[in-house]
């Protein structure tokens, strides 16, 4: 048994920032994948990952032994191909005739390296401030109080379907020189919607601040064609453009994500990272998904998951006590209100209703989706990841099963499910 070593005490000893934090909680945590859950909380691809397969696949076992490529220039690299591929996927001249090239590219180890690098990049610890715009990912509140980052919060226009609220932001910024980022999420989580060009724009026009827009796409191919703004970055020094494979190429267990930057805010982020940030089967793997013939498979799951998606819109109003979709329909799931009462005896949404359904779904049914009725907007909502046809045709039945059966406060007094709010706020803070 160890001893105390002089006078050491860990909670004098740590970041006072560190110890305030609570332990991150992410989609595994309240129910696992034990091969016979269905998972619609995670938002991951369930038509699996979007890879052609070959013989020679790139992977060198038995070259494990070595560090990967440490020079993403480096002739050859996987690091190189893969930026290569990268900025051909998105120079589509759909918002510039000017063309991405690697010189454009952080890549890293999922978003949140990203999301985390940016703001080891540009914000002075215990001084500097970031600008989100709720209800949003919960990972830029994480990584910000993780670097001692204050928060400035300007919520998304609920009356604009959860659209930016531009001059209000710049306002915010013209208030306050500190804020050096400002992150938008389109489309958006847990909205689903893409966030309108001009409305960015806005931002990035400000005359007097200085500082960084990200644009978080991770959802990004689940939206119209020609919709990313990856290649804008050439047009706008002051835009960051985050985007990953985990998604709608079904490579979340990779985690690879990239940032789209103008080469001088690139090369910052390169120099900051890990020497070996990516580790070689991921580059491989990764470059392997950007090869036509596993875009074609990318493509065929994404038109399964938008005909689900399709699917879902058209039949889940059809059970009593399913309110409004919320938000857009731009990514690979929904938000969705659940009501107190059936929609023409006058259901209002209900966080209640919306646990009853959410714990009932999971801890009975084997469907798990996520609860979302403590976000700015969202009162009563779930939201809920498009899956197969065989998911989402247990979704229906067992949401319909429940929603059919119950009254949403006597069903939660009988699970014996003790402090409501504070249930509610358990299953609100997962970070996904």
């Amino acid at each position: 048994m160890g001893h105390n070593k002089g006078g050491f005490d860990l909670r004098s000893c740590a970041r006072p920032n560190i110890l305030a934090l609570q332990p991150y909680r992410c989609a595994r945590d309240d129910y696992k994948d034990d091969g016979t859950n269905i998972l619609l909380d995670a938002n991951e691809n369930a038509y699996g990952p979007s890879l052609v397969l070959q013989k020679s696949s790139g992977i060198d076992l038995f070259g494990l032994n070595r560090y990967p490529d440490p020079e993403a220039e480096e002739k050859g690299s996987h690091q190189a191909l893969l930026k290569q591929q990268l900025c051909k996927l998105r120079n589509t001249h759909t918002h510039t005739s000017r063309n991405l090239t690697p010189n454009n590219l952080f890549v890293g180890v999922g978003s949140d390296e990203v999301i985390d690098a940016l703001l080891r990049c540009f914000c002075v610890p215990g001084h500097d401030k970031i600008l989100t715009c709720p209800p949003t990912y919960g990972m830029y509140a994480v990584s910000a109080q993780v670097n001692d980052v204050e928060i400035v919060k300007v919520p998304l226009d609920i009356e604009r379907a959860f659209q930016l609220q531009p001059e209000a932001i710049n306002t915010a910024l013209s208030a306050d020189a500190s804020i050096k980022l400002v992150y938008v999420c389109s489309p958006g989580n847990p909205t689903a919607n893409l966030i309108s060009k001009t409305d960015i724009q806005k931002i990035l026009e400000h005359p007097t601040w200085n500082g960084i827009v990200v644009v978080d796409e991770a959802y990004i191919d689940f939206s119209p064609d020609g919709a990313s703004l990856a290649e804008w970055v050439v047009e706008w020094p002051n835009l960051v453009v985050m985007q990953t494979l985990s998604k709608a190429f079904g490579l979340a267990g990779i985690r690879l994500g990239a940032a789209f930057a103008s080469p001088e805010v690139a090369s910052l982020l390169n120099n900051l990272k890990a020497p070996y940030n990516i580790s070689s089967p991921t580059s491989a793997l990764a470059t392997m998904a950007l090869q036509p013939n596993s875009l074609a498979i990318m493509r065929s799951n994404r038109e399964q998951i938008l005909q689900q998606r399709q699917r879902m819109l058209e039949e889940l109003p059809k059970i009593k006590r399913i309110g409004r979709f919320l938000g857009g329909t731009d990514s690979n799931f929904l938000l969705v209100e659940i009501l107190d009462k059936p929609r023409d005896q006058d259901g209002r949404p209900s966080n209640d209703a919306a646990m009853t359904l959410y714990e009932g779904l999971a801890e009975t049914r084997g469907v798990v989706v996520r609860f979302r009725g403590k976000e700015v907007g969202c009162e009563g909502c779930l939201r809920i990841t498009v899956g197969t046809s065989v998911e989402v045709d247990r979704l229906l039945a067992e949401t319909r099963s429940i929603l059919h059966s119950t009254d949403p406060k006597q069903s939660i007094e009988t699970n014996g499910s003790g402090n409501i709010e504070a249930k509610e706020l358990e299953a609100n803070d997962i970070v996904a």
